[in-house]
């Protein structure tokens, strides 16, 4: 290298300070990338977010591609610069060319690099992955040695190698996501979204219609202004009771009860025995509403009461 011309020498070093920055640069961005948002382009079969996802399920494989090309251009570029230092003759060339090198790696080949790919992680990320591709390919017998000595490293001071992390995100990752997709989600269906996440910290307790506002009917009720009711009333199914609400006969479904004043064979006694053909539906006190809609879906209901001690709530 000694007899290498100062020219060649020049570009050499200009060479390997670009594939500092592009170390530097692109291993911020493939850790910064949104791995969903790769995922879902990949399966709209775009072919450099295929590459990507593969290149991102192993980051062994790509990391220490990437840790290979920044070590050895670090390691020439450091050499070729003490060599063009020392042609110059000055007593303080090594130095200052150290300096000057240390300044120019951290500003431009360092912090700008990151700061950009930062920034824009995904075109980064993805423009890089072809790159890479071929730096694993070409570099697997030397990253499966060097893979193993990390290994043994760690096995060394008791850090046994594991499965990788699962990527999923929990609910409390997933509201953060939703919160901050910003004009990417309607503000209507993002607070849908919210509110399906929030369904198993809400119980029943929380939703159920309190004790007063429960729309129902009294069979012991004066019979014309039980009618009225029973034509007025906006709901299908009503839960019937006997003087008291702790006292329930049965759910009323307004279908059949239709069809009863239709052909003018409504009584009270029919109106009690339409009621009783579907018993009413009690739910623990303290039940999850993720639980208890699943129940109602396998039970086949759409409205339910809570018994509690006192009965304060009921609903539907």
């Amino acid at each position: 290298m000694n007899d290498t011309p100062t020219p060649i020498l020049l570009v050499s070093l200009l060479a390997l300070l670009i594939i500092i920055a592009f170390s530097s640069g692109t291993e911020v961005a493939m850790l910064s990338v949104n791995r969903y948002r790769i995922r879902s382009r990949a399966q709209k079969g775009q072919r450099s977010a295929k590459m990507l996802e593969r290149l991102l399920q192993k980051p062994d494989d790509w990391l220490g591609a990437n840790l290979v090309i920044l070590a050895a251009a670090s390691v020439f570029a450091s050499a070729i610069a003490t060599i063009l230092a020392q042609r110059t003759g000055h007593p303080y060339a090594i130095p200052i060319a150290g300096g000057a090198l240390t300044v120019i790696m951290i500003v431009f080949c360092e912090l700008a690099p990151k700061i950009y790919a930062a920034t824009h992680p995904e075109p980064v990320a993805l423009n890089s992955s072809h790159v890479y591709r071929v730096l694993v390919t070409t570099a697997r017998p030397l990253l499966w040695i060097t893979n193993r000595m990390a290994y043994a490293l760690l096995h060394v001071f008791g850090v046994a190698a594991s499965s990788r992390a699962d990527q999923a995100l929990s609910s409390e990752e997933l509201r953060t996501v939703v919160a901050e997709a910003g004009p990417m989600i309607p503000a209507r269906h993002r607070q849908m979204l919210l509110s399906i996440l929030d369904l198993g910290s809400i119980t029943v307790n929380d939703i159920m219609i309190p004790r007063q506002e429960i729309a129902s009917i009294d069979v012991d009720e004066n019979w014309e202004d039980l009618l009225d009711k029973l034509r007025q009333t906006p709901h299908t199914r009503l839960p019937v009771y006997d003087t008291e609400l702790d006292n329930i006969v049965g759910i009323l479904h307004m279908k059949r009860v239709a069809q009863e004043l239709a052909r003018g064979t409504l009584t009270r006694e029919r109106l009690i025995e339409i009621a009783r053909n579907r018993e009413p539906y009690f739910v623990p006190e303290g039940t999850s509403l993720n639980v208890q809609l699943s129940n109602f879906q396998r039970n086949r209901r759409r409205l339910a009461c809570r018994r509690s001690q006192d009965l304060s709530r009921g609903g539907r």
